[in-house]
């Protein structure tokens, strides 16, 4: 699993942005050990120090997209989204 190299990606993406900035995490894993619970670790500070952000829903980003899941996060699917 490249959980651990990813959690340390984005801890330090979410240090290195500025205040009211964004950051995208994406991959192409479709394990939630390697994606929601990876957002859910570095947020709640489980392996680190935790990180003060707000976690955007991304649906709103996608209208007319369809299957996008319960939110906040979204997984596409090659077979559904293309």
């Amino acid at each position: 699993s490249f959980a651990p190299l990813q959690r340390g990606l984005l801890r330090e993406a979410l240090k290195a942005v500025r205040v009211g900035g964004v950051v995208g995490y994406a991959t192409c894993s479709p394990h939630l050990a390697e994606t929601r619970v990876v957002v859910e670790d570095v947020l709640k500070g489980r392996g680190g120090e935790p990180v003060e952000a707000e976690w955007v829903d991304a649906r709103p980003l996608m209208p007319g997209v369809p299957a996008l899941g319960e939110g906040p996060d979204v997984q596409l699917w090659p077979h559904l989204h293309g």
